[in-house]
């Protein structure tokens, strides 16, 4: 289940397309104005991985409560 919230989760982000215009317009402002291209990209793949741990962590708590305990 978890690599299912996962997957939906990637390809949701990576479907909109307004979404990553608008993260990739202020990369390229950044790169533009600092000349600084790989922080920017950087930080877009920081958000998508806090994003992406956040859910698994998540997951992983709510499959260790509803699990069940063996005797």
């Amino acid at each position: 289940m978890t690599s299912q919230y996962l997957n939906l989760t990637k390809n949701s982000l990576l479907a909109v397309a307004i979404a990553i215009r608008t993260w990739f317009s202020i990369a390229d402002t950044t790169l533009n104005q600092t000349g600084q291209a790989i922080e920017g990209i950087g930080v877009i793949m920081a958000v998508y991985l806090t994003i992406s741990l956040s859910i698994s962590l998540f997951m992983n708590w709510y499959n260790a409560h509803i699990a069940l305990v063996e005797r």
